[in-house]
């Protein structure tokens, strides 16, 4: 498969670049190149994509504003000159941090890190919409353990660890919240809080504030209830 990548920086030399150095990669396409976030940000409303290579100061929106107003994020590389933002952009989820002028062994070695969470974390589906049987791979401690995604009940973020609550137990992984988010169905889960995940059918009761799934109680914040109550209203 072929990972669509697009790349949004106001300067041009910064875009060839980054172009330059995907064009000699087989597995990935460039859907598109911006110079500004608001363009960029209209296009992502409407497209898929599976990487994000952004710059972070631009005039009229930043990088950083950029990723606050997306609800549903694609991987995102940082591509920027100042490194003071670092803390800041991971605290946002983001999957990686290059400093301008980047260098062709630093550029490959973000793209070696993606596709090696790519493969971990691959969603193996034996038969089409056969979500019953559908898993994945998480790496727990030194073990890559499988996790069919219908066991899941809920997964809560701690900044770069998760907790996956499982019918068959817990799992603490080394990943971000966001990018389980990006992983799992749509139809099938739903971020209901900065720091939790539900998977929809498990829900037993919800109101306004929270909701539960079996014996646990999960907050529902402030930014994801219109959307989640909006989801529910429509099941």
């Amino acid at each position: 498969m072929a990972y669509r990548c697009l790349i949004i920086d106001d300067e041009l030399p910064a875009r060839e670049l980054i172009k330059a150095y995907l064009e000699i990669l087989p597995d990935f396409e460039i859907a598109g190149m911006f110079d500004n976030a608001i363009d960029g940000f209209i296009y992502l409303q409407n497209n898929d994509i599976d990487l994000l290579f952004l710059d972070i100061q631009m005039p009229k929106m930043s990088g950083l504003e950029l990723l606050k107003a997306l609800h549903r994020k694609p991987k995102v590389i940082l591509t920027t000159a100042f490194r003071e933002y670092a803390v800041e952009a991971f605290d946002l989820e983001i999957f990686d941090y290059l400093v301008k002028p980047i260098g062709q062994d630093r550029f490959l070695k973000a793209i070696s890190k993606f596709l090696h969470f790519q493969e971990i974390t691959k969603i193996t589906t034996p038969e089409p919409n056969a979500f019953d049987n559908a898993y994945m791979f998480l790496k727990v401690d030194k073990d890559q353990v499988k996790v069919f995604l219908n066991d899941i009940l809920y997964i809560e973020g701690l900044k770069d660890y998760i907790k996956v609550y499982t019918n068959e137990g817990l799992y603490i992984v080394y990943e971000r919240l966001g990018y389980m988010e990006a992983k799992l169905p749509e139809s099938k889960f739903i971020r209901v809080h900065k720091s939790f995940i539900a998977a929809i059918d498990k829900i037993n009761t919800y109101n306004n504030e929270s909701l539960k799934i079996q014996q646990h109680e999960i907050p529902i914040g402030r930014m994801y209830k219109q959307v989640f109550l909006n989801r529910m209203g429509t099941l």
